[in-house]
């Protein structure tokens, strides 16, 4: 009997060693069944922490690289714009136009092919001697919103001045000046500075400045000193140039103020006005004295325009 209860003996130690080797390998094995569902991601959008499983030493969590200020506030950003456009749901797509993309806010006039009708009235101002009014009318068309040529004619009203009377008196004898009738011109204008101010800030008024150059022609005549001698005219060749400011009313009114600069060269009735020498017109013409003239002239105007409104063509 003893051989049989050794044998036995035996047997069950090598099964509870078979049993215990067993259970020692399922513990140190992973569980290798259905793998559990991820946690859902917490509502503020943080980034998920994973946890390193099988073929990690320990089981050592897994942060990945430093991220710097810049990353980080990246991923913020980026987290709080996938947030905002959950709450908000799908986004609606609107076809997009260059008229949606306003880089310079539109002139409120356009003169480009317009015509402008322009009635104005001046007076001269460095003339100490006698003062011209003139009464005329301008009439121009602009070939762009910057450039426009055009025509011009003035009729001239004269009055002596102060000092005509004083010289007289004091040197008894008349000074010599001439009177202009009138004169006509073709002119041509260039816009360079546009712009806006305010009225106790309340409303925008819209000006521009250009400048005028042109040449034309007019008529002087002579003031005789002595009513018994006849006078004589002299016909003019005259450029100008000048500078003005315009206002915008509406669309078919401006108000425009300048100076004007009428450049020739005049004759004057000569200092001897004797009855054997100067007695004709003719012949104090032939013997008349000449000079430069500058005639500054400052005007005011009111334009019309023609057609009274515009249309854009452009984009803004």
């Amino acid at each position: 009997m003893k051989p049989l209860r050794m044998r036995v003996f035996h047997r069950s130690v090598v099964f509870l060693l078979g049993l215990a080797l067993v259970a020692g390998t399922a513990l140190a094995q992973p569980n290798k069944g259905k793998t559990p569902a991820p946690a859902p991601a917490p509502a503020g959008g943080e980034p998920e922490i994973e946890i390193e499983g099988e073929g990690s030493a320990g089981g050592e969590i897994d942060m990945g690289t430093d991220p710097g200020p810049g990353d980080l506030n990246a991923d913020l950003n980026a987290a709080e714009q996938n947030n905002a456009a959950v709450k908000a749901g799908p986004l609606k797509r609107t076809p997009l136009s260059w008229k949606d993309i306003l880089v310079v806010v539109r002139k409120p006039f356009l003169k480009s092919r317009r015509t402008e009708l322009l009635p104005m009235v001046g007076t001269t101002m460095n003339d100490n001697m006698v003062r011209h009014y003139t009464v005329g009318g301008q009439l121009s068309y602009y070939l762009t919103d910057v450039l426009a040529i055009g025509v011009e004619g003035q009729y001239y009203v004269h009055s002596f001045r102060e000092p005509f009377d004083l010289v007289a008196r004091q040197a008894r004898r008349l000074p010599t000046v001439n009177q202009y009738n009138w004169s006509a011109a073709l002119n041509f204008h260039y816009v360079p500075v546009y712009g806006k101010f305010a009225i106790f800030d309340k409303k925008l008024i819209t000006w521009e400045a250009f400048f005028t150059a042109g040449i034309g022609a007019g008529q002087s005549e002579v003031v005789p000193r002595d009513t018994k001698f006849p006078g004589f005219t002299n016909l003019l060749i005259i450029p100008n140039v000048g500078v003005s400011m315009r206002f915008f009313l509406a669309k078919w009114l401006t108000v425009s103020v300048g100076i004007r600069d009428y450049v020739f060269y005049d004759k004057f009735e000569p200092t001897d006005r004797s009855p054997t020498m100067n007695a004709t017109a003719d012949q104090a013409k032939d013997n008349s004295t000449g000079s430069l003239i500058n005639n500054v002239m400052f005007q005011v105007g009111v334009s019309f325009w023609l057609p009274t409104s515009f249309e854009y063509t452009t984009f803004r």
